[in-house]
């Protein structure tokens, strides 16, 4: 019976042992700083989330494969360029386009979605039908797409955006930011994606045995590029509103992003051995890392020191996950 209860206690911290340490940091801030827990901070959080967590979402569905994608941040970085060169004022100085008029907001975005998902289409061709490694096909691929931004932009800082594209991070709906309402509607698709549609069965399948969903019957190649065309897409959703939200954009936008979208992902539960998370993953471990960032600039500690906490975090959070999957083996 002693056995069984520790053992218990065991799985229980493995499994919820960072999120409960982000728990007891965020308490004792709280307790410390009576400014950290009001409704004011709280949005500002939330709307820290809504971009990273557009970011997680998508790449929840290359780690469920047991893949990764390294390319996202420069992905990002693309969208937000793109739609800043679409989107800027007619009369502005630096004006990319000269003469061009800024463009219709819903069809930039449209523009952006398509090129970024063909540059993840691109990733998932090669890791589908050349068998190359997700990290060397995404590698190769963020190095493709930041030459290709720094080419397009000539590596110029991008501004003076049009009033209805900032507006998309200063607006409100029944007091509820727009970017927030956005970062929901996407969950609430991608919610749907992976748990009412072949293609949801299909991942899952790849992530838990590719050669066994293969025999099955599954399209195995296909799916890959869906997944990463589809996760790219949304790269390019949130630079667009990352760039809204700055009212300028350059090909450093979204850098490094990618290693805390999956470290994320990661604490919540989407396993990196593959078959296993859940958009409540993606949620849960966004939240915490924002939470994290949130409390530790609260207490005063340096902002470089705070890439330390974050490296930590993701040397815990992989440890216990690849631990988890040594033991159910």
């Amino acid at each position: 019976m002693e056995k069984t209860t520790t053992k218990k206690v065991q799985d229980f911290l493995i499994n919820y042992g960072v999120i409960m340490i982000m728990f007891i940091l965020v308490i004792y801030t709280g307790i410390t700083h009576h400014n950290f827990l009001t409704i004011g901070n709280f949005n500002n959080i939330l709307l820290n989330m809504s971009s990273r967590l557009v970011i997680a979402l998508g790449i929840a569905g290359c780690v469920i494969t047991a893949g990764c994608d390294l390319s996202a941040g420069r992905i990002i970085g693309l969208g937000a360029c793109i739609s800043g060169t679409l989107l800027q004022k007619l009369d502005y100085s630096g004006k990319f386009y000269e003469g061009m008029p800024p463009m219709n907001l819903f069809l930039a975005l449209l523009i952006v979605m398509c090129i970024c998902g063909c540059c993840g289409a691109v990733s998932g061709f090669f890791i589908a039908y050349l068998s190359v490694p997700p990290f060397i096909a995404t590698l190769a691929m963020m190095e493709i797409v930041y030459g290709a931004d720094l080419i397009y932009t000539k590596a110029t800082p991008l501004g003076g955006y049009v009033d209805y594209y900032t507006a998309v991070s200063s607006g409100r709906f029944i007091g509820i930011n727009y970017q927030i309402w956005i970062a929901v509607i996407v969950a609430a698709i991608t919610w749907f994606i992976f748990n009412m549609t072949r293609h949801g069965k299909y991942m899952y399948a790849i992530g838990g045995n590719p050669q066994a969903a293969e025999v099955a019957g599954v399209p195995v190649k296909m799916t890959f590029i869906i997944i990463y065309a589809k996760a790219a897409a949304m790269y390019g959703l949130a630079g667009f509103l990352l760039g809204a939200r700055a009212g300028g954009a350059s090909v450093n936008t979204g850098l490094g992003y990618e290693m805390e979208a999956i470290a994320a992902c990661t604490i919540g539960g989407v396993s990196v051995t593959g078959g296993r998370g859940k958009v409540s993953s993606a949620v849960i471990g966004v939240a915490v890392f924002e939470l994290m960032k949130a409390a530790l600039q609260f207490l005063g500690v340096d902002a470089n020191a705070q890439w330390i906490a974050i490296g930590v975090i993701i040397f815990i959070a992989i440890s216990l996950d690849i631990r988890k999957y040594v033991t159910r083996k």
